[in-house]
């Protein structure tokens, strides 16, 4: 980035910068010192980025990184003297190798006082301040000080005489490979914004499989409360830890289990391969049937393309086996975050194979994204569905499905990019993610309905070859459940429940590519595989 627009950037947000930092901070020095750190940094990250889409979440994100590194390499080296412990003097640059073990361990278990109890014990031992002064300060009655200092004298005492020992997140924590979500996220994005650093990964993962508090989470990490607190506290407001019974957490993010096995894999894609067989023959000539008047451009003139667009809504979302919503209330795995956003949130971790000499039968990839709705407010006649899968060319998947690039469609088709020298910026992004070509040819499908109207047409389908795999879908749904903790247990039971889905529909339109009755996608026809565009006004080319 350029010197100038940098300092621009820098200058607008000093102010915010402060702000954060005083918060933080105990002295106006300390606030001062925090927050020249991250304007340092900040500036060095802002030059060496080209550009930056959501500039304020990337401040952000650099207040929190460095306010991390400062409570590592400044507060780590603070100690503080307690009444009936000996009276040990504060030093407040005192380092770990001049001070004895009995400071060590006090100052350790300072860390692991709550913050408010911490807050007063800074005040009245390294501060001097009065009880009184305290009580003000803080809002509180002095009663209410005097107890909290005779709880943390208590507190630490026992913390001394104990010996903490660092979990095993803290010697190997786990790292995310993809962050899932389903349903729609806020401003920030998704769980990929929230979990995206490796600390807060670990803290909503150390809950998982036991609820803890605030000090067994930091015990957990091998890192001390005060490191954590504050993203503790942000990852509680927006939905992904939940206090329960004695200020401990959980979460109902799901995580994927650490060990997988090919072979039960593969006996679950036989049985959804036996499914895709029997929905060819009994389900797909329906949908076939009730697309065929839809009036809709299609680029190749290949009205296969809306049939399996069609075909692949179709069985993701007409066709499971048990809805999620028989008798299993999955309203308390939903994540409202602060941004707007209300999805579930799934982690897929680095995992081991328990049968890695397993010779897989099924060679394919069968995953595919959720249906990607996308509805403009500028244009109400404009919306589209996508399912981005192995069978199309798109890349960037929901980050790069934008409103805004069918609102250059409907513009384009319109006649309203007339003008190529004022709309280059629109123009290029349509070309960029294949929606026209070079000469302008749109290349994408576009029907002249509403996706309500669209949806309406696709058939359910019948209760009894439902059925007919009802059995097999239990036994799954509760094989599959033994790998998670109580709290996931219904999410994952609903959702293997679900068996026909998107992979099911993958393995269908193989078969109808295979056998003949569809003819092989072109590269062209991979630009709009699965996607189609629903508007008042057809193109004309």
């Amino acid at each position: 980035m350029e010197k100038q627009k940098a300092d621009i950037i820098i200058t607008e947000y000093l102010q915010k910068i402060y702000g954060f930092a005083y918060k933080k901070s105990f002295s106006y020095d300390e606030a001062e010192e925090l927050a020249a750190e991250i304007t340092a940094e900040a500036y060095r990250s802002l030059r060496s980025k080209d550009e930056i889409y959501n500039l304020e979440g990337y401040i952000w994100r650099i207040c929190e990184h460095t306010y991390a590194k400062y409570v590592s390499s400044v507060k780590k080296r603070q100690g503080v003297s307690l009444d009936e412990i000996g009276e040990i003097p504060y030093f407040e640059n005192i380092s770990d190798d001049d001070a004895g073990e009995e400071i060590r361990r006090l100052k350790r278990e300072i860390a692991f006082l709550s913050s408010s109890r911490r807050a007063i014990v800074f005040r009245f031992y390294y501060k001097n301040e009065k009880i009184g002064m305290i009580a003000k300060r803080l809002h509180i009655p002095e009663g209410t000080v005097k107890w909290h200092l005779n709880k943390a004298r208590n507190e630490l005492k026992e913390g001394i005489a104990m010996e903490r020992k660092t979990g095993s997140l803290g010697i190997n924590p786990i790292k995310a490979c993809d962050f899932v979500h389903r349903g729609w996220v806020g401003s920030n994005g998704g769980p990929e914004y929230y979990l995206g650093d490796r600390l807060s990964l670990n803290i909503v993962y150390s809950v998982y499989f036991e609820p803890k508090n605030i000090a067994e989470i930091a015990e957990e990490l091998g890192v001390t409360p005060v490191f954590i607190e504050d993203k503790i506290t942000l990852l509680e407001n927006n939905g992904y830890l939940v206090k329960t019974k004695g200020d401990r957490y959980t979460t109902y993010v799901k995580f994927s289990p650490r060990t997988y096995s090919k072979e039960q894999e593969d006996n679950i894609l036989k049985k959804k391969l036996e499914a895709a067989k029997v929905l060819v023959k009994e389900y797909v000539p329906l949908v076939r049937k009730a697309v065929a008047d839809v009036e809709c451009y299609i680029p190749s003139q290949n009205r296969q393309l809306l049939e399996a667009a069609a075909i692949f809504y179709g069985v993701t979302n007409n066709c499971c086996v048990r809805s999620n919503n028989a008798g299993i209330d999955l309203q308390k795995y939903n994540i409202s975050d602060l941004d707007g956003g209300e999805y579930i949130a799934t982690v897929d971790l680095e995992s081991e194979c328990s049968d890695p000499e397993y010779e897989m039968t099924f060679k394919s990839d069968y995953n595919a994204c959720g249906g990607m709705w996308r509805s403009s407010d500028k244009y109400p006649t404009v919306e589209s569905w996508a399912i981005d899968s192995r069978l199309d060319l798109r890349k960037g998947g929901w980050k790069n499905n934008l409103v805004a690039d069918y609102e250059y469609m409907y513009e384009f088709i319109t006649g309203k990019l007339c003008d190529e020298v004022v709309n280059a910026d629109k123009i290029s992004r349509l070309k960029a993610r294949g929606f026209i070509d070079e000469q302008g040819k749109v290349q994408i499908m576009v029907c002249k309905e509403s996706a309500a109207e669209f949806i309406a047409r696709i058939p359910k389908l019948d209760d009894k070859i439902k059925e007919q795999f009802a059995d097999c879908a239990l036994e799954i749904a509760l094989q599959a459940a033994k790998q998670y903790p109580a709290q996931m247990q219904d999410l994952v039971v609903a959702w293997y429940s679900e068996f026909i889905n998107s992979a099911t529909a993958l393995m269908a339109l193989d078969l109808l590519y295979s056998d003949g009755t569809f003819t092989p996608l072109s590269e062209k026809e991979r630009l709009t595989a699965n996607l189609i565009m629903f508007s008042d006004v057809l193109p004309k080319n």
